[in-house]
């Protein structure tokens, strides 16, 4: 009487799930999607509060007078936080150069979260969407 001997076939399928374990994550890092786009009308409030940054990291902060003060970027979290404690209900808009990768812009918006600031827009220019 004869027996199969299934040692080898356990020992590939082992090493076949542990492949599929490690390669699954890396199948599914991207999904690519078309982000919707839409136009808006401009809002037009007094005393806006912009927060603009240049594309040589320059930081800029407009209270509506029409004129941007320059600030340093240790200045930044304090004056927002001052902002965020006088009023915790103003808007803040974020405007920042196309030439800026996305992470600084992200940094932006998140300095201005944690000094408080509930409500964050962002300044486009107006047009139509480029494809």
């Amino acid at each position: 009487m004869s027996e199969i001997n299934v040692t080898p076939f356990v020992d590939v399928m082992l090493v076949l799930l542990i492949i599929f374990m490690v390669t699954a994550p890396l199948m599914t890092t991207g999904v690519e999607m078309d982000l919707p786009r839409a136009e808006a009308p401009s809002l037009v409030a007094e005393n806006q509060l912009v927060l603009s940054m240049t594309g040589k990291e320059e930081y800029f902060l407009s209270d509506g007078s029409g004129q941007d003060r320059q600030i340093l970027k240790e200045e930044l979290a304090i004056k927002l936080k001052a902002i965020a404690e006088a009023n915790p209900d103003r808007p803040v808009f974020v405007r920042a150069d196309g030439a800026l990768p996305y992470e600084k812009v992200l940094q932006l918006l998140a300095a201005a979260r944690n000094a408080g600031i509930v409500k964050v827009g962002l300044v486009t220019q107006p047009g139509a969407p480029t494809p």
